[in-house]
């Protein structure tokens, strides 16, 4: 007896060694992946600027005299056309205008939209480079390699190091990778477009997922008579909850777009197509959270006189309403990190505008990562892993409001 007692310990010790040895393995792969993100993205939050003295002359940018008023300025401001500015002070000052980026003189036309009074006068700016200087000023190339080698001219390295004695190139925070959208140019693509485009699939996915999800648990759950049709509802949900998202992406195309005609790459239809996918999720959710309900709650609200809707509304779904908001967060969080349903509805496509409706062409995170990644670019390859820390962190955040609502609306028995 002594000897089988040992022999079960021994295995009960080696069976805990074993648990303990996966977490750790488990813990391991996720600071690996998340390491891996991090120190590839990190340079998207930054990126190389070069200083120029413009000369903010209004015969270059085509402003007129008689243009005097404010209303008149601000309109010749706005359809000026500061390209030749920017390049001719590059060329004049850097000795190569392609040392700053295509896109530059994006952010100096701003600048002058919202102060008018610096035409006319020399300023010091300081405009975004060209991806070769952001990939040198981040040290990301291998200058142990042969010149042919290394991805950059020799003529670029030279430059380089002439704007770094003088003081002329720094690292700065990107602003601009959460405030622009796409762009074709990776040291001006910005993730702020597919963000606004999440925030709407997700708002509409919510907005029609959420009431019909949990409406029709209380009606499976309260109302339904027990019979082989709510029987083959309740089959029929379970199984929709483990259907591949593709397949609602299918279902998207075929009734949103080719049946009833609505417009492509819309954030109205894909919250449509992630609602469907969300829908079943909720519905389970929600049951489950309805049964978990205490049943002596339900007798004494009867037994008092209570309708069944009141029973419903005032005490069934405040006591369950943890587990509710806890299974539809979920959801959502599954439904943002989609990317598949989405490319089929044609939520793929460039868009370099920030959408202002549910209805305007848009993007979303996921789909957005998808694309930077098949780009050539080597300054997308940042690019994608911190568009992945963005789409993390709203995950997360997702997450722990869900963990927030479910300790706040608990009650224990």
């Amino acid at each position: 007896m002594q000897a089988r007692v040992r022999r079960r310990y021994v295995r009960e010790r080696r069976f805990r060694r074993v648990g303990l040895g996966a977490v750790i393995i488990a813990a391991s792969f996720l600071a690996f992946l998340l390491f891996t993100i991090t120190s590839n993205g990190i340079g998207g939050f930054r990126r190389a600027e070069l200083a120029l003295d413009l000369n903010y002359d209004p015969a270059i940018l085509g402003i007129q005299a008689s243009d005097s008023s404010e209303e008149a300025a601000a309109t010749a401001v706005s359809r000026a056309d500061f390209r030749p500015l920017l390049a001719s002070a590059a060329q004049a000052q850097l000795g190569d205008s392609s040392l700053v980026s295509e896109g530059a003189w994006l952010a100096v036309r701003d600048q002058v939209v919202e102060d008018p009074s610096l035409i006319g006068t020399t300023q010091r700016v300081w405009v975004v480079g060209a991806p070769n200087m952001d990939i040198l000023a981040k040290g990301q190339v291998d200058f142990d390699l042969a010149p042919d080698r290394r991805g950059v001219s020799t003529a670029t390295v030279a430059a380089y190091r002439t704007l770094r004695e003088e003081g002329r190139i720094r690292l700065a925070f990107n602003s601009g990778f959460l405030t622009q959208a796409d762009s074709t140019n990776s040291e001006l693509a910005g993730i702020w477009g597919a963000l606004i485009g999440s925030i709407l699939t997700m708002a509409i996915t919510l907005g029609i997922s959420f009431p019909l999800g949990v409406m029709t648990a209380v009606y499976l759950e309260e109302y339904a008579p027990k019979n082989k049709l709510t029987d083959i509802i309740e089959v029929s949900i379970n199984n929709l909850a483990a259907v591949p998202s593709i397949i609602f992406g299918l279902l998207g195309l075929a009734v949103f777009l080719n049946t009833f005609g609505m417009q492509r790459s819309a954030p109205v239809v894909g919250g449509l197509t992630l609602a469907l996918m969300t829908l079943p999720v909720i519905v389970i959710s929600s049951r489950v959270a309805l049964k978990s309900v205490p049943p002596s709650i339900r007798d004494a609200a009867l037994g008092i006189g209570a309708s069944r809707l009141q029973v419903i509304l005032h005490h069934l779904i405040p006591v369950a309403l943890p587990g509710i908001l806890t299974g539809t967060i979920i959801g959502l969080s599954r439904a943002l990190g989609e990317t598949a349903p989405l490319l089929l509805i044609g939520m793929r496509a460039f868009v370099s505008d920030v959408p202002e409706g549910v209805t305007e062409p848009a993007t979303v995170l996921p789909v957005q990562i998808f694309l930077w990644s098949d780009e050539v670019g080597r300054g997308f390859v940042e690019k994608t892993s911190a568009a992945i820390m963005v789409l993390l962190t709203v995950l997360l955040s997702m997450n722990a409001v869900a963990i927030y609502l479910r300790n706040k609306f608990e009650r224990r028995w």
